[in-house]
């Protein structure tokens, strides 16, 4: 069982990562084995490189 103070820690960790733009690979984890269990999870280093291009990919810089 966890404490006030751990699952506080946990909220403030997710709440700080999703304000600099760093998705929750827990949460992803937890999403695909409650709703897709039939796929595949991607490891930690996929999620975050399709989470990346997924924001930044091929025709989403705005710059040049």
């Amino acid at each position: 069982m966890k404490s006030n103070l751990s699952r506080f820690r946990g909220y403030f960790e997710q709440t700080a990562k999703l304000m600099i733009g760093v998705p929750d690979y827990d949460r992803y984890v937890a999403h695909m084995g409650e709703r897709h269990p039939d796929k595949p999870v991607m490891t930690y280093q996929e999620f975050l490189d399709n989470r990346l291009e997924a924001r930044y990919g091929a025709g989403k810089a705005g710059c040049c």
